[in-house]
């Protein structure tokens, strides 16, 4: 692997910034310190750039297999390093979806041979594959996937027993999307009753509400709590679940941690009018005072980690009547931008996002030598510019999908050069697809 060295950059890292230069060797970084020197090796000049530690996303549907009309993990993993995201996580919801052992060693035999950044893929469970979510292991798989909730597949886990005996058995972190399944049928019921066919996006959070995340939320808490269950709630998307989750202890003692998404700190119910199915999601975009309250539990730290639930969709499945959109949107390529504007905006620190983007996911599942700007550690690196200033178009997105709920938007930061495991992997607009991401491990 080639040698490089990264000059003069502002490090983000561990709750401080230093300018410092960083040499990346053999895939990790080998040193970082004042005025290096390494002949041979490849020089990036980053002053007045700032370098963070990649982002790890805990939640992409990149939709292979199956159906990769919409996406696959080539591209997808390419947008993904494009917007400084140097890990995911995959969930098991393709088609078939992953509810054997043999189908979660396909996905990884796919990403083998085609992801640009590094990869894990979750296990799924379903009301009649436990035997097989048991056989998951905790070294090299970085969590099982539970929908308590809206699905597809036969992925939706409404059986109490069910649950109870995942909650109970499993041997790595459970990790949950949590809407009640009844709530949400009664509330389409009754606009149905009242609108009949005439359902508009605006109704969405009104439909799935956030009475049926509490409901959802605050029993997959009752059953960790019961059975010590290593608990990660996904997509928190109301003010109300904030109080579901502690802040009083340090993060590698928390036994249930939840996750926010960038689209829920972006967005309010205002956004529909202008964005429209663009910006449906589940859980919904839900109110102004709701998406103030999850950045709260982000900055507070009842919420531990930020990620994207990138979900593409074709334009034409997109534009189609509400109640026949799917629910769900491309996101990876810019939710670090979206998060650095944020920044810019005096919402963030950087500090902070580096944090609940990189840190705090190492931390969350354990990831081994990945998370930090550490000598040691794999390079896994984002180098952003705070003054590049850049409009998001269907020209400049990588996206299978060829859209984005920002397109029109623009960021003031750019992502300039994105390392994965040492690899350059993009500069400025261009990918290095000769070198592949590696598997995450796990030290549990």
């Amino acid at each position: 692997m080639n040698t490089y060295l990264i000059k003069a950059a502002t490090i983000v890292n561990e709750g401080q910034q230093i300018v410092a230069d960083v040499l990346i060797k053999d895939g990790f970084i080998a040193k970082i310190g004042q005025n290096l020197s390494a002949p041979g090796a490849q020089e990036i000049n980053a002053e007045g750039q700032y370098l963070l530690p990649g982002m790890i996303d805990d939640q992409v549907h990149f939709r292979e297999p199956g159906l990769t009309h919409k996406a696959d993990i080539f591209t997808e993993s390419m947008a993904a390093v494009a917007g400084g995201i140097t890990s995911f996580m995959e969930m098991p919801n393709t088609v078939p979806n992953t509810l054997t052992q043999e189908l979660l060693a396909d996905k990884y035999e796919i990403a083998a041979q085609t992801s640009l950044a590094n990869y894990s893929f979750y296990m799924g469970a379903s009301n009649d594959n436990i035997e097989e979510v048991l056989k998951t292991d905790p070294k090299n798989v970085c969590g099982i996937k539970v929908f308590m909730g809206s699905s597809t597949g036969n992925m939706l886990v409404d059986n109490e027993k069910t649950l109870e005996h995942i909650f109970r058995k499993a041997p790595i972190l459970v990790a949950t999307h949590c809407e009640d399944e009844a709530t949400i049928r009664h509330n389409l019921a009754e606009f149905k009753a009242k609108y009949g066919d005439d359902l508009t996006i605006e109704m969405h959070p009104l439909i799935r509400s956030a009475e049926a995340c509490y409901k959802s939320s605050s029993l997959a808490v009752e059953l960790a709590k019961r059975y010590q269950t290593r608990l990660h709630i996904l997509h928190i998307s109301t003010a109300k679940e904030i109080a579901l989750f502690d802040n009083t202890i340090p993060l590698k003692d928390k036994k249930i941690t939840a996750e926010a998404c960038v689209h829920h700190l972006w967005f309010n119910d205002k956004d529909y009018a202008e964005k429209g199915n663009f910006i449906k999601w589940n859980p919904a975009v839900k109110t102004e005072a709701d998406q103030q309250g999850v950045l709260a539990g982000v900055l507070n730290d009842n919420i531990d980690v930020i990620a994207t639930d990138h979900a593409p969709h074709t334009l034409a499945e997109k534009q189609q009547a509400y109640a026949q959109a799917p629910s769900g949107g491309p996101l990876v390529q810019h939710a670090l931008p979206a998060l650095l504007e944020m920044h810019l905006q005096g919402k963030i620190s950087l500090e902070k996002i580096a944090e609940k983007t990189a840190h705090n996911l190492a931390i969350c599942f354990d990831i081994e030598k990945r998370g930090y700007i550490r000598e040691g550690y794999w390079a896994d690196l984002v180098l952003v510019d705070l003054n590049d200033p850049w409009k998001v178009t269907k020209l400049n997105n990588f996206y299978k999908c060829g859209w984005s709920p920002f397109d029109g938007d623009t960021f003031k930061a750019s992502i300039t050069h994105t390392f994965v495991s040492g690899n350059l992997a993009y500069v400025k607009g261009k990918f290095t697809t000769d070198q592949i991401g590696k598997r995450l491990t796990f030290t549990r």
